[in-house]
C-alpha cells in the first residue's frame, strides 16, 4: 500500500486521463459488467478493431438495438487498463450439460482465458438455472415465471459450472456472483426460511472460490441474513439497481462491515435506481461516452460517492473493493469507472496524501 500510495496524485489522474485504472488505490480493483463494446473503441480499444465489429439485433422494450461487439481476443487489451472483469453470460447457461457435454459457454470461457494475461482476474455470475427460484419463460408470445427444479441444486452447480469454471480459469477466478432476482413478500419465503435454503446450498458447494451474493429484494436484507453470511464468510454484492435501496443504506444494513472470508467484496453498479432494465439501456445506448441526465443527475452523483466512501472503509478495514461498473449505470462504463478514480484521489488530498 505504501508503494502505491506514495505514487503521486498527478501521476495517477494521468494514468485515470488515459483510462487506465490499474493501481489507483491499493484496496481497488477497478472493472466492467462485461467488455466487448465496439462503443468502447478509442478508449480501452485500439482504433483497429473498428473493421472487426460485429453485430446484431436486439429486441427491448418496444425498441430495436444493434448491438456491437468485438472478439474475443480484444481482452488482451482490456487488462491493459483494468484489473478484473466480471462476465456474465455465464449467468444463462451452465459450462456443462447434466451430462458432462461442454456447452458453447464452455468455448467461450475458454477463449477469454487463452487471450487474457496472467494477471487477469475474473469473477464469473453463478448460473441462475441454480440460484434462480423461478425462470423466466416465453410461450405463445407471454412471459411467465415457472419454479425452478434446479433451484439450488448444489451437486449440478459444482458438476456443471464451478467444476469446469476452476479448469479453465484457475486461480484467475476470484469469485463468483449469486443473483437472485427481485421478488415480492408475498412470493418469497421468510427471511429464515431462506437463510436455511441458502445454508444448506452453501454448506455442499465447494469453498475454494468466493461466493458473493445479491439479493436484489430489500425484504430479505435483515439482520439475520447479514450475521449468517459473517458466519459463513460470505460476501455481500453492494448492489446499485432498480429496487435496491441506495448504497450507503446498504452498508447500514450490512452493519458496516465486509463479510466475505478473503477480505474481498464488491460492488456493482447496474442501473439508475427506479429505472427499469429496458430504460435504463435505452437511454445509456450506444455505450459510447457519459450521458448526462444520467451522470450528472443527483442519483448519479450520489453512487459515485457512495462509491468512493465504500473504498476508504475497504481501506480502514483492509479489505479490497472489486468496483464493477456497467454502461446502463452512466452511458459509458470506463467513464463512470474513470470518474470513480478522480474522486478517490480528490479524497486523498482532502486527507493530505496529495
Amino acid at each position: 500500500m505504501a508503494d502505491l500510495l506514495a505514487r503521486s496524485v498527478d501521476a495517477r489522474r494521468a494514468r485515470l486521463e488515459a483510462f487506465d485504472l490499474r493501481q489507483i488505490h491499493p484496496h481497488v480493483r477497478f472493472g466492467t459488467a462485461s467488455d466487448r463494446y465496439a462503443g468502447w473503441i478509442g478508449q480501452i480499444y485500439p482504433t483497429s478493431y473498428a473493421d472487426r465489429v460485429t453485430s446484431r439485433k436486439r429486441a427491448l422494450g418496444g425498441q430495436t438495438f444493434e448491438e456491437r461487439m468485438l472478439p474475443v481476443e480484444s481482452v488482451a487489451h482490456y487488462f491493459e487498463h483494468f484489473e478484473v472483469l466480471e462476465l456474465d453470460f455465464t449467468f444463462y447457461r451452465p459450462l456443462h450439460e447434466a451430462d458432462g457435454t461442454p456447452t458453447n459457454n464452455a468455448f467461450v470461457l475458454e477463449q477469454y482465458a487463452t487471450h487474457a494475461p496472467p494477471e487477469a482476474r475474473f469473477l464469473l455470475k453463478a448460473p441462475q438455472v441454480f440460484f434462480g427460484r423461478t425462470l423466466r419463460r416465453s410461450r405463445d408470445g407471454r412471459v411467465r415465471y415457472e419454479d425452478n427444479p434446479a433451484y439450488l441444486d448444489a451437486a449440478a452447480y459444482t458438476r456443471q459450472f464451478h467444476e469446469p469454471a476452476r479448469a479453465i480459469l484457475g486461480d484467475r477466478l476470484v469469485g463468483v456472483l449469486f443473483e437472485q432476482a427481485y421478488q415480492r413478500v408475498a412470493d418469497s419465503p421468510p427471511p429464515e426460511a431462506m437463510i436455511a435454503e441458502l445454508d444448506a446450498f452453501f454448506r455442499d458447494v465447494p469453498d475454494d472460490v468466493q461466493a458473493h451474493l445479491e439479493l436484489r429484494s430489500e425484504h430479505l436484507l435483515v439482520p439475520p441474513y447479514f450475521a449468517w453470511l459473517a458466519d459463513r464468510g460470505l460476501g455481500f454484492v453492494f448492489s446499485h439497481w432498480t429496487w435496491l435501496p441506495p448504497l450507503r443504506t446498504q452498508w447500514r444494513l450490512c452493519g458496516g462491515s465486509f463479510s466475505a472470508r478473503n477480505g474481498e467484496a464488491v460492488v456493482r453498479l447496474l442501473t439508475p435506481r427506479n429505472v427499469k432494465y429496458a430504460e435504463a439501456y435505452a437511454r445509456a445506448y450506444p455505450f459510447d461516452r457519459p450521458v448526462p441526465a444520467i451522470a450528472a443527475s443527483r442519483e448519479g452523483v450520489e453512487m459515485v460517492l457512495d462509491t468512493t466512501a465504500l473504498v476508504f472503509q475497504a481501506e480502514a478495514q483492509q479489505a479490497r473493493l472489486h468496483v464493477i461498473a456497467n454502461n446502463r449505470a452512466w452511458g459509458n462504463a470506463p467513464d463512470l469507472a474513470r470518474t470513480i478514480g478522480h474522486r478517490i484521489l480528490d479524497e486523498e488530498v482532502r486527507r493530505g496524501r496529495g
